[in-house]
């Protein structure tokens, strides 16, 4: 997916004569149907026990099973030269079958193990090998333009069959060796209450629906999940006319396009560095810092931009992208470590545990909106008299893409920004939460209840004290 951001819609324009609204409608509509993809395999791996393939490869490892060869159609992408509707539908399958996947893969940590630590350490290793793999999606294609040339479709073709083979393997050798928990008689009771209290189909898709709705009630994630969208579409965003910026504003080869995003490889570092800031400085602290240098750097592209500097261009775009790669890991890392605490919110609320229902909440919105963000970046480039193949681009074009990249992306960060600074979960009022779960859980009045901790547990969950912890349950 670090590929497609950064050079399908420019693939799309360059070598397979689409417009970008033409394009941009591809990556779109795809991303919608990978939404709602997402939340149909949620219901679907819950319940794969219940046939022979289930029983025989695992609810979740059936689909890692299959998805590994399925990993082979990335390659159909790259193909140069199709019309409008193959690009359509292969985009569109690959999505979903990719979405078929992921959903019950990301479900693993939770499979594996059930001690808080051990998640915590697969999900961090997890995120590592993801900086690392960030780093050779983009590194990797730059190579390959200065080897086989720029203005050829080849490059694309030769790095969409690498990586099409790494997925192959990667996706088989996690199926190969991860595990997932046996359905145990009482689990099998649990799912099937829950399908029977949900009685036909139509009363099955509403009570879902009110599930994910009810995720929403918590203050703290209707936050994160705000902070989440603005940050990671911004950052799409900028992903998207990247290329576009390099080439078209700055006069510059698609090769350094290519090598100023591959100092991701500075994520490495980042998350590890993170990992202590969380704990030391919390959430709050980890998003102002990386918001503060993505948005000074999109200040910085946006005045090599404006003043025409060519003197010593390429160090001072590789000194502009390397701090905004530091604040763009920052960015990556922040949400999906805050993310573990929400649950706990949602549990002194409702006393049930519910975390596979707020993934979902956030996958879909996500995906939605970064199809949004896709269209209207091609309505904006055509709109511009943007000209597909061309070897330069109209003064208005060029404003139109340094524009997106500065109040697009920009305007999306502030969003975020605005709404961390108001993000009050952090490891210590986390720990108040528990601690009072515990309490309760454990037979305590909730009448005992220190008034600070009352008025932390509203702050974080928007809801009353004297509502919370529903005694009839």
């Amino acid at each position: 997916m670090t590929i497609i951001g950064a050079w399908m819609l420019f693939f799309y324009t360059s070598y397979c004569n689409l417009t970008a609204v033409q394009g941009a409608s591809i990556i779109g509509a795809a991303r919608v149907a990978d939404a709602i993809c997402s939340l149909l395999m949620g219901s679907l791996t819950d319940n794969f026990y219940k046939t022979k393939l289930g029983k025989r490869f695992g609810r979740r490892h059936f689909f890692l099973l299959i998805g590994s060869p399925l990993m082979l159609l990335y390659i159909t992408l790259w193909i140069a030269g199709m019309n409008y509707w193959y690009y359509f539908a292969t985009y569109m399958i690959f999505e979903v079958i990719s979405s078929a996947m992921m959903i019950p893969y990301e479900t693993l940590p939770n499979e594996m193990t059930d001690d808080y630590n051990e998640r915590t350490k697969l999900s961090s290793a997890r995120m590592f090998i993801s900086a690392g793999a960030t780093f050779l999606a983009t590194f990797i294609p730059g190579q390959l333009f200065a080897i086989l040339g720029q203005n050829s479709p080849v490059p694309f073709l030769v790095n969409g069959t690498m990586f099409a083979i790494i997925f192959v393997i990667g996706v088989y050798v996690c199926y190969a060796v991860t595990w997932e928990k046996p359905v145990t008689p009482e689990m099998a009771a649990e799912l099937e209450k829950d399908a029977v209290n949900r009685g036909s189909v139509g009363q099955r898709v509403w009570g879902l629906l009110k599930d994910y709705g009810s995720t929403l009630r918590i203050k703290s994630f209707r936050k994160h999940l705000l902070i989440y969208l603005f940050s990671f579409t911004g950052k799409d965003t900028f992903n998207t006319v990247f290329a576009y910026f390099c080439i078209y504003c700055l006069g510059l080869s698609a090769t350094v396009a290519a090598n100023m995003l591959s100092l991701s490889l500075i994520g490495l570092v980042v998350t590890i560095v993170a990992g202590f800031a969380m704990v030391k400085y919390g959430p709050k602290f980890l998003y102002t810092t990386g918001y503060g240098l993505m948005l000074l750097m999109l200040i910085a592209y946006y005045i090599c931009f404006q003043l025409h500097i060519t003197h010593h261009i390429i160090l001072i775009l590789f000194f502009i992208s390397l701090v905004y790669q530091i604040g763009r890991a920052t960015l990556e890392f922040t949400p999906w470590n805050v993310f573990p605490f929400i649950p706990d919110l949602d549990e002194i609320v409702t006393k049930r545990r519910r975390a596979g229902i707020f993934a979902a909440v956030m996958s879909f919105t996500r995906k939605s909106t970064v199809a949004v963000a896709t269209i209207a970046v091609g309505f904006v480039l055509d709109g511009s008299h943007f000209v597909k193949n061309a070897t330069s681009e109209p003064i208005a074009a060029q404003h139109a893409i340094a524009n997106i990249l500065l109040f697009g992306t920009g305007g999306l960060i502030v969003l975020a920004l605005l709404v961390a600074l108001t993000f009050k979960l952090n490891k210590q009022s986390h720990a108040i939460v528990l601690g009072e779960i515990d309490r309760l859980r454990q037979g305590g009045s909730k009448k005992d209840v220190d008034p600070k901790v009352a008025q932390i547990v509203k702050d974080l969950t928007g809801v009353d004290y004297d509502k919370v912890w529903p005694e009839n349950q």
